[in-house]
């Protein structure tokens, strides 16, 4: 995979349904997984499958994620083999305005396009966590000669009704799109992730664009119009762990999903590495009075108590005779002595002084507790 593919990531959203934790910050921000950012999949993902020019369009609380991308020497696309391009709203003679919808948001930004004058655009979402080989879609993008190919995974019949559901012929192309329907006929759903050739998504975002009853949305606007069109769209069916974490509840459910055995997402595949930023910490100190089971524990942690099926990020201190239980505590917190906290997910730099968090096994199901950041707990 070569230049001739540019990568669109979007990754301006607010993340409404993530908040608190998306409070302060930009969802594709958002710590994950013991040490990374959420947007860290995408990059990497991009990096693995020889995409190194990508453009990163932000609009909200964009701060921490602008400064987490910097120049992308992470992904290493710093070094003239690549260039990450951070793309927020602007002005020009003609005025200027925020990012209106995902496909808005594309055509605020063509003028970047025509700078690489790419062949084909991968069109990303920077808030999920996944890894993919974007040049398998690509080449089959190719071969089946479509207009725009979606990359489609199977998805729980509760949550169809939170995508944008796809009913798919055995030759792979699309027959019926609807976005978060009531009452879905298919659980094959849209990842969000769409390949066009370029002029085609030229010529279908301007005349969005001019449609003044459009949200400017991909999902809302321009994949409904293209299948009433006669346009080719394809789907590319995923197999692999992909989660949406636009809930608290998913936020916390991808977490404890990584303490299983066989987990499919595999952090530690060395063929496919997700990059991060490294911070200078001291190595992880386990004490004799320790229990650990079934967790991820960062780097900088000084372990005193027990930890059962939680993920612990960086900088974190667990005092003599506490409990963290299906738990996703946040770098820099500090938990003291004889402290029980269960189903429970802690914002960065908090101290739990004297608490008891936990829900019984009988609450529902999506009970996940949540201590916002900084917050100090006596």
């Amino acid at each position: 995979m070569n230049k001739r593919c540019l990568a669109m990531v979007l990754a301006g959203g607010g993340g409404e349904r993530l908040k608190p934790l998306t409070k302060k910050l930009a969802k594709p921000a958002v710590l994950f997984g013991g040490k990374y950012r959420i947007i860290d999949f995408a990059l990497s993902n991009c990096i693995n499958s020889g995409i190194y020019t990508v453009g990163i369009v932000v609009q909200y609380e964009p701060l921490i994620l602008n400064s987490h991308i910097n120049s992308g020497g992470i992904w290493d696309m710093h070094n003239g083999r690549g260039q990450i391009t951070i793309l927020p709203p602007y002005m020009n003679e003609n005025g200027g305005c925020w990012y209106k919808g995902t496909a808005n948001a594309i055509y605020q930004n063509l003028e970047y396009i025509d700078m690489y004058n790419p062949e084909y655009i991968i069109i990303l979402s920077a808030d999920q966590v996944y890894k993919m080989d974007y040049s398998l879609m690509l080449d089959e993008h190719v071969k089946k000669a479509a207009d725009v190919t979606i990359a489609v995974t199977g998805v729980d019949w509760d949550e169809a009704c939170r995508f944008g559901i796809m009913e798919v012929e055995d030759t792979g192309r699309i027959v019926k799109f609807e976005e978060k329907p009531k009452q879905p006929k298919s659980n094959l759903a849209s990842m969000g992730i769409y390949i066009f050739n370029t002029e085609f998504l030229k010529k279908c975002i301007i005349e969005d664009e001019n449609d003044k009853n459009s949200a400017n949305d991909f999902g809302k606007n321009i994949l409904p119009k293209l299948m009433n069109s006669g346009a080719k769209l394809n789907a590319y069916k995923f197999d692999g762990y992909w989660r949406d974490v636009g809930t608290v509840y998913s936020f916390w459910k991808a977490h404890m999903d990584l303490l299983e055995e066989n987990n499919k997402l595999n952090l530690y595949d060395p063929t496919w590495k997700i990059y991060c930023e490294h911070i200078a910490v001291p190595p992880l100190y386990i004490n004799h009075t320790a229990k650990v089971n079934s967790s991820m524990i960062g780097e900088g942690c000084y372990i005193l108590g027990e930890v059962t099926n939680s993920v612990i990020f960086p900088g974190v201190f667990i005092g003599r005779g506490a409990h963290i239980k299906d738990s996703v505590i946040m770098s820099n917190v500090r938990v003291e002595d004889n402290v029980d906290i269960n189903r429970t997910i802690i914002g960065s730099n908090s101290w739990i002084k004297a608490a008891s968090i936990e829900y019984e096994e009988s609450s529902i199901e999506d009970r996940i507790y949540y201590i916002d950041e900084g917050q100090i707990i006596e």
